[in-house]
C-alpha cells in the first residue's frame, strides 16, 4: 500500500534538491519496478531511470521511458543482445569493468544495428564491481573508443556500503572519501585527454552529501520514494528527510496467545510477504511508528507482534484488526507483489502493476 501524498512529497523533495544543486536526477527503478512510478519521476524532471538488470528494462521501454541506464555489468550473449535490441527504441547505457564486456557489447550492437552507451565503473570503496584506478579506467575507455557501435558516457562511482551508515557524521565522511576517490580518477583521466561528461552514483542514504560534493553530475537514488524501515534507522541531521510511504496492510489472524504470560498476537504477513534481510518491519500507527507494539518474529505466513516493554497486553490489536507495517527493505519486498495499491486518506486512488517483478536475469 502506497500513501500517495507522502510519496509525492518524497518525489518533489528529491527533484528540488537535485535541481538546486544543478545535478541530474536518474532514480533507480530497482526500488519499485513500476513504470507508473518511473513516469511520475520523469514528469517531475528526472532525466531517465536506472535498472539493475537488463531484463528489468523492457517493461519501462514499453511504457514509454526513453532513457535507461543499466547500473551494473552484464555477462552473456543473450543479455547483451537484449540490451542491443532495446537500444533501437531507447537511449540505453550499461557499466563495464572488463574489456571482454566491451567486446561483447560491441558485437551485440553491431548485430542489432544500434548504439550502446557505456560507463566505466570504478570501485570507490565497496570492493564489489568496478576498476580500482585511473589506468584501469583509461584502458577501458580506449577499448570503448575502438568500437563505433559504443559511446563512452562517463564513470559510475556508486558505494552501496555507505548508504546505511547510521551516524550522520560518519556517513558524511564515508561519502566524502568516495567522492575524493572519484575526483582523483576523473582528474587523472582528464590529464590523459579523457573528459567524463557524466559521473553518476549516489544513493538515498548519501545523496545529501553527493549533491554537495561537486564531483557527481548525476545521482541515482531509489529507496527515497518509499523510505523503508532500514533507512529509517539512519540519523538524518541534515535538511533532506524523506517520509515512509510504503506499507504492508496486514490482518490479525490469531489472538489465542494474547492473554498468556508473554502476550502476543499473530499477523497474516511473514517471510512470504516482506523481505527481512535488512531487519524486521516497523509497526505503524495513526501518528507514526507505534510506540506500544513491536513485530518480533517472522515465519513463512505468520508474523508475531508483542507489546513493547512498559506497555500492556491491552495495547494489542484484536482479531481481524488491520495492522500497517513499514517493510525493512523495500526493494525485495516490492518484488513479491503484483501491484501497488495507491491510497489518499481512506480511499483507494490507483492500482499500479509492478511490471518488472521477478525480472532479475
Amino acid at each position: 500500500m502506497l500513501d500517495l501524498d507522502a510519496f509525492e512529497r518524497n518525489l518533489a523533495q528529491m527533484q528540488q534538491a537535485a535541481d538546486k544543486a544543478g545535478v541530474q536526477l536518474r532514480p533507480h527503478a530497482k526500488a519499485h519496478k513500476c513504470p507508473e512510478i518511473a513516469l511520475a519521476q520523469i514528469a517531475r524532471g528526472a532525466a531517465g531511470i536506472c535498472c539493475q538488470k537488463v531484463s528489468e528494462a523492457p517493461p519501462f521501454v514499453q511504457a514509454g521511458v526513453t532513457d535507461i541506464h543499466i547500473s551494473n555489468e552484464i555477462a552473456g550473449a543473450p543479455k547483451a543482445a537484449l540490451l542491443a535490441r532495446l537500444a533501437r527504441h531507447a537511449r540505453m547505457s550499461v557499466c563495464v569493468d572488463d574489456a571482454r564486456q566491451v567486446a561483447a557489447l560491441a558485437q551485440a550492437a553491431a548485430q542489432a544495428g544500434s548504439t550502446i552507451g557505456v560507463f566505466v565503473e570504478i570501485d570507490v570503496g565497496q570492493g564489489r564491481c568496478g576498476v580500482a584506478d585511473a589506468p584501469g579506467a583509461l584502458r577501458l575507455v580506449q577499448s570503448i573508443a575502438a568500437h563505433k557501435q559504443l559511446a563512452f558516457r562517463g564513470l559510475q562511482a556508486y558505494h552501496g556500503g555507505i548508504q546505511h551508515v547510521r551516524d550522520y557524521a560518519a556517513r558524511r565522511q564515508a561519502a566524502a572519501d568516495a567522492a575524493a576517490r572519484t575526483a582523483a580518477i576523473v582528474a587523472e583521466l582528464a590529464e590523459a585527454g579523457v573528459a567524463c561528461a557524466t559521473v553518476t552514483g549516489g544513493g538515498s542514504g548519501s545523496v545529501e552529501f553527493d549533491l554537495k560534493s561537486g564531483v557527481y553530475t548525476e545521482i541515482q537514488p531509489g529507496s527515497y520514494v518509499f523510505m523503508d524501515a532500514d533507512y529509517g534507522r539512519n540519523d538524518y541531521s541534515g535538511a533532506l528527510r524523506f517520509e515512509h510511504s510504503l506499507f504492508i496492510a496486514t490482518t490479525v489472524m490469531s489472538v489465542a496467545a494474547a492473554t498468556q504470560p508473554s502476550p502476543r498476537v499473530v499477523l497474516d504477513a511473514g517471510l512470504k510477504s516482506m523481505a527481512v534481510d535488512s531487519g524486521l518491519p516497523l509497526v505503524w500507527g495513526a501518528n507514526g511508528q507505534d510506540r506500544a507494539l513491536a513485530y518480533v518474529a517472522a515465519n513463512d505466513e505468520h508474523g508475531i507482534v508483542e507489546p513493547l516493554p512498559g506497555t500492556s497486553a491491552a495495547d494489542l490489536p484484536d482479531l481481524g484488526s488491520q495492522v500497517l507495517l513499514v517493510p525493512g527493505h523495500c526493494d525485495p519486498t516490492l518484488n513479491l507483489y503484483d501491484e501497488i495499491v495507491g491510497v489518499r486518506g481512506q480511499s483507494v486512488a490507483c492500482l499500479w502493476p509492478v511490471s518488472a517483478r521477478g525480472l532479475s536475469r
